[in-house]
């Protein structure tokens, strides 16, 4: 196949330029910190903040991360049923148009949020969260069918680096509303609201451009009985299994995917948290530290995907990865209040962040088998990257409430690390062998 024209790809990077902002301004930065805030007691002497909610008293922390693994379990029910939907009828642009539309609503919606709404705050987070993720398993999708095998690796990469300008250019906006609120006439809490409903307006406009440039897929016409359409989509993640069972190379590769992709997640998703209530990072440090990470996160994409086309996509994870060790290593010995060190891990966690996600979603494409059902091979590939994150972040909260400590909670992330990376190692010499022997699979 051809890869798309200069029109489709930079439609398709677009997307990654409008629900970046999620990632950044509610997932990284803004929305943790505001929700520490409006959930704790600001008195120092108090070694951790409680929420009542269900009836059960909570850690703050490990509530909100509850709430997101209780996010992703969802995404990781429903894809399945969508993705098999999207890919019988043809209509995977009207999915991501809906789950555009979801998470831009709910992020909008947050700008109600405060102290006195902690359950329709939860609910707007883990909505806003449902939509974000289940929105990308339609997006990576269109991935394999607008760029040549040769070209994914650089348009993937072009589609974080367009995520990251984006998000950036909306996080300096916020940023100057919630560190000079005065200059508006409001205060900072104010100001931490609108910037939810700026994420809302800037995800769904620029997410309108996006679709009016993809291309429609067309339907798969299917014999025999397909029963519900309810359990069809679980039938067909089955298939996908089989036929990944018949793939040593893809099979191993998802099961290092599985593990280091618990921890990138989780630390993605819990950064803010751990420097602000853990380390005492101010949160206009915070903020500055993720504009840090996102703007050296650009060249580290491109960085890495340079640096597989040197030395393939097995070993320049295997690398990545082995950093990502080193890093969960520092972050655990980081001091309190040391906010120059956490500039410096921030920079080196940027770098990587990008590249290994990136990486991980073109080599994943490069080992799939020519079908179709692209659809389904990516939601498959999306249960297997939201089970991880569920088990991450689940983990995460759990050991901060059994131990006290987000420190712990951190340094368990290098046994995911490890794990990854030793079966990183096994799929590599699985596909060397499979190489010599003619068969790729």
């Amino acid at each position: 196949m051809q890869t798309a024209s200069k029109k489709v790809i930079n439609g398709w990077a677009m997307y990654d330029w409008a629900n970046s902002v999620y990632n950044l301004v509610i997932t990284s930065t803004i929305f943790p910190a505001y929700f520490e805030a409006v959930t704790g007691d600001h008195d120092p002497n108090t070694p951790v903040d409680t929420v009542r909610f269900f009836g059960r008293e909570f850690v703050n922390t490990s509530l909100y991360t509850y709430a997101l693994s209780f996010a992703f379990l969802i995404v990781a029910i429903i894809s399945p049923i969508l993705s098999s939907i999207a890919d019988y009828k043809g209509n995977k642009k009207k999915f991501l148009f809906f789950f555009c539309t979801i998470g831009s609503l709910a992020c909008s919606a947050l700008y109600f949020y405060d102290s006195n709404n902690l359950g329709y705050g939860i609910a707007c987070l883990v909505i806003a969260c449902i939509g974000y993720w289940a929105s990308l398993v339609f997006y990576n999708s269109f991935l394999p069918e607008i760029a040549a095998p040769q070209d994914q690796d650089r348009v993937s990469a072009k589609g974080f680096a367009m995520g990251y300008i984006g998000s950036v250019i909306l996080q300096i906006i916020c940023f100057v509303f919630v560190l000079k609120p005065d200059l508006f006439g409001i205060n900072e809490g104010k100001a931490s609201q609108l910037s939810f409903l700026l994420v809302g307006i800037w995800w769904w406009g620029f997410g309108q451009f996006s679709l009016s440039r993809l291309p429609k897929n067309t339907p798969i016409e299917k014999s025999g009985d397909r029963g519900s359409l309810l359990t069809h989509g679980y039938k067909e993640l089955n298939k996908v299994w089989l036929q990944v069972k018949q793939m040593p190379v893809l099979k191993r590769y998802l099961g290092a995917f599985f593990f280091y992709n618990m921890g990138v997640q989780t630390v993605m998703l819990a950064a803010t948290l751990y420097g602000k209530s853990e380390l005492n990072i101010p949160t206009e440090n915070l903020i500055i530290s993720i504009l840090i990470i996102q703007l050296v996160a650009i060249p580290g994409a491109y960085a890495i995907a340079r640096l597989s086309s040197k030395l393939g996509n097995f070993r320049a994870l295997m690398i990545v990865v082995a950093l990502w060790i080193v890093l969960c290593v520092i972050g655990y010995l980081l001091p309190r209040d040391g906010i120059y060190e956490f500039y410096a891990l921030a920079t080196l966690v940027g770098f990587v962040m990008g590249g290994i996600q990136s990486l991980s979603r073109s080599t994943y494409a490069k080992l799939m088998p020519e079908t179709r059902d692209t659809t389904s091979f990516f939601s498959f590939y999306d249960v297997t990257e939201k089970i991880a994150i569920v088990i991450g972040m689940s983990s995460f909260g759990f050991i901060n409430e059994l131990s006290g400590s987000q420190r712990n909670s951190v340094l368990t992330l290098v046994v995911f690390f490890a794990i990854g990376l030793l079966l990183l190692a096994y799929a590599m010499r699985t596909q060397y062998s499979k190489l010599k022997t003619g068969s790729f699979f």
